[in-house]
């Protein structure tokens, strides 16, 4: 057990730009922000050292609310960041775990007081307790899989999740063992290009661009296929992936219903039209689960046992206060996703109730799911978490919307090629064989899967946040950059 404090934060973002549009809920992307942020920690007997994470400043996913332009959603996402910051550095020493576990209800509570919801409260807290775990991991020259195997963020029973009590975490960790190749699960969005004839003008930038080049690229196993809550036009549109799909020898998906819908029956009404669509039979049949249908004011107050009967079903965003596993799994819900955006200790938090739940003779899981993990940091953190958690598979689609490093300079790109050849080929682009990703040096580097780190002065120092819609600003320290 090592504990330590937080004694500086520098925050930063870099712009980027999407090689095609891609919708999923209600917006459609072409652009977009990642954050980074740098933590530095000074452990108990002094030791002092930096750790990074980086992520999305993702509109419409943390809150659709659409009275709220795309400018204003990354305005809440920096706001939460600039409270974990403030309550961080004013913490006194703790252990990795401790400092979120501790911090996790005041955190949600400051982001409340401000219109924030919890999920964007984890955006905040998950990067700050991503990269102080990583600063702690490289002062200790351990991996993120060796460090949570001997416990060193010293994760115990807490009061955060109470349901946990008694709860043997050194015994769950104890048997991480991470698989060096992980399958990536491909995304299909609401507007992506089937076969050629869907595209009136072309990239050609040597990437795949419709799902049929997908397939002879990168022969991915694994799909994601996300439905718009019209249940004619979803049906339509879900015949004509499978006339792509059922070419392959064998496949399995998931279906990402993104909230489309307003109640349990809605999506039922979908599963149903796809059992009456004969050309639907093989895909159907492919399906493992079925991902957020509902829409999340109502998701966790309906019942799914009807849709739970056709296929195990997932929360994702409404996965926002910490209790909502639980929650619905009192509502026939059997998994719930994975994301570093959403927190480290989350997962791992949910990861112990799958593991207790089923114990007791359930059949719990969580799922990999993001779409918006960029090559650098953001993917190789992610592929990290859910290789330690034991997932053989999880969802990426960052690679195939933004080209590789592009964005970033040169240089950063080749020192990540060359610290992990095994995931980057040429051009620095993700490395994708048979649908699988090779991931051993992801897993074998030291801190939370980066054995490089970015160009922190080719980016821009995040600025305060402007976050008055709804709430009056209060006094919170912001994040403070420095030189």
């Amino acid at each position: 057990m090592t504990r330590f404090r937080i004694l500086e934060t520098e925050a930063f973002e870099w712009p980027f730009t999407l090689r095609m549009p891609f919708r999923f809920g209600v917006i459609t992307v072409t652009e977009g922000r990642q954050a980074v942020l740098r933590v530095r920690i000074r452990t108990a007997d002094g030791r002092e050292g930096w750790g990074v994470a980086a992520e999305s400043l993702a509109a419409k996913w943390f809150d659709k609310d659409p009275a709220l332009s795309d400018a204003q959603n990354v305005e809440q996402l920096r706001r939460a960041l600039e409270l974990a910051c403030a309550a961080s550095l004013a913490a006194e020493e703790n252990t990795a775990f401790g400092h979120w576990a501790d911090r996790y209800a005041p955190h949600v509570a400051a982001c409340s007081a401000e219109a924030l919801n919890p999920l964007i409260a984890s955006f905040g807290a998950s990067l700050l307790d991503r990269a102080a775990l990583d600063a702690l991991l490289r002062i200790e020259g351990l991996s993120f899989a060796e460090g949570m195997r001997a416990n060193l963020g010293a994760m115990a029973p807490h009061a955060v999740a109470p349901d946990l009590a008694g709860f043997d975490f050194d015994a769950l960790l104890a048997r991480i063992h991470p698989s060096r190749r992980i399958a990536a699960r491909h995304t299909v969005g609401l507007v992506d290009p089937i076969v050629a004839a869907d595209q009136s003008t072309r990239v050609d930038d040597g990437l795949p661009e419709t799902l049929e080049e997908v397939v002879a690229s990168y022969r991915h196993g694994w799909w994601k296929l996300k439905v718009a809550g019209d249940i004619a036009a979803d049906v339509d549109r879900l015949c004509r992936i499978a006339s792509v799909l059922d070419r392959l020898h064998g496949y399995h998906a998931s279906l990402d219903g993104n909230e489309q819908y307003a109640d349990a029956e809605g999506a039922l009404a979908l599963w149903r039209a796809m059992e009456a669509e004969p050309r639907l039979a093989r895909l159907r049949a492919s399906i493992l689960h079925i991902e957020q249908p509902v829409k999340r004011a109502r998701a966790l107050e309906t019942g799914m046992s009807a849709l739970a009967a056709a296929r195990p079903v997932i929360i994702d965003e409404s996965d926002g206060d910490l209790g909502a596993f639980v929650a619905a799994k009192a509502l026939g819900y059997a998994g719930v996703s994975s994301k570093a955006c959403k927190g480290i200790w989350r997962s791992f938090v949910n990861h112990a109730r799958c593991a207790a739940w089923n114990a007791d003779g359930g059949r719990f899981f969580l799922s990999g799911e993001d779409l918006t993990t960029l090559a650098g940091l953001s993917v190789q953190q992610d592929l990290a978490l859910v290789a330690a958690l034991g997932l053989t598979h999880v969802e990426r689609n960052g690679h195939h919307f933004v080209d590789g490093f592009n964005g970033r300079p040169m240089m950063e790109a080749a020192r990540f090629q060359a610290a992990h050849p095994d995931l980057y080929g040429p051009g620095s682009r993700l490395t994708i064989r048979e649908g699988m990703l090779e991931i051993g040096s992801v897993v074998d580097a030291p801190g939370i899967g980066a054995a490089a780190l970015p160009d922190f002065v080719a980016m821009e120092v995040m600025p305060r946040a402007i976050w008055t819609d709804f709430a009056p600003r209060r006094s919170a320290a912001p994040v403070q950059p420095s030189a």
